[in-house]
């Protein structure tokens, strides 16, 4: 575990993050196809909250893309960067997961985000801000669709409906990842299309409603939040 630190320019204000998410919203790539699924590395980022003690916890897992078998893993632990407020929540999160990323021994190949990255208020949720910070290739997967509304997939593995905002834009799509079972929600980060952010999603999940990425990294990030609460 390591100590994640606030960047000394980082935004303290709604006004502040929101100027930071307009001057890097348009640098989203949506339009590049990203690693095929099932090659080299994809890693699941997640983090935990005591708000309590003001403290975030993050944690970064990697695993091969063909097997979904552990590569590597790293956690960061350090204050919450920025007040809870919807719309920013990345600018609470960055700071340690970018850390987490930073201290893994090996390249993370795409990066799944449990949240948003299209799908998002500002069309600039944390898999994109991450994506666009870091150069990686990164999708959002989301357990809730946020404002969005969708009709509902038919029940087969695999189904999807658009995602839409109030305007009519589709931001992603509701993925149907087990038969019958509620959807998640997938969006483009960084550099992969729709069509491969819903191929990866489906790939990481053969067993479970949610990637296989988000579940460890939701395990380690709360293991390391509790090792930081009893220090």
């Amino acid at each position: 575990m390591i100590t994640a630190q606030v960047p000394a320019d980082w935004p303290t204000t709604e006004e502040e993050a929101r100027a930071v998410q307009d001057a890097l919203r348009d640098r989203v790539v949506r339009d590049e196809p990203g690693p095929p699924p099932g090659i080299g590395h994809v890693t699941g980022v997640d983090v935990a909250y005591d708000d309590a003690r003001d403290l975030v916890a993050a944690a970064a897992v990697v695993l091969d893309a063909a097997t979904l078998e552990p590569v590597a893993e790293s956690t960061a632990v350090g204050r919450v960067a920025f007040p809870y407020v919807p719309g920013l929540l990345a600018f609470r999160e960055l700071p340690a997961v970018r850390a987490a990323l930073a201290a893994l021994p090996c390249p993370p190949g795409l990066v799944v985000c449990d949240g948003y990255g299209l799908a998002h208020p500002r069309r600039f949720g944390l898999a994109s801000h991450l994506g666009v910070l870091t150069g990686l290739p990164t999708l959002g997967v989301a357990k809730n669709p946020f404002t969005f509304t969708h009709t509902d997939p038919s029940p087969a593995r695999g189904s999807t409906a658009p995602l839409l905002a109030e305007d009519g834009e589709e931001v992603g799509v509701a993925l149907r990842t087990r038969a019958g079972v509620k959807p998640v929600y997938v969006s483009v980060g960084h550099g992969v299309t729709l069509a491969d952010a819903i191929a990866h999603t489906l790939a990481l999940t053969p067993r479970y409603r949610l990637p296989e990425t988000t579940r460890r990294a939701d395990a380690l990030c709360r293991r390391a939040l509790h090792e930081a609460q009893a220090t």
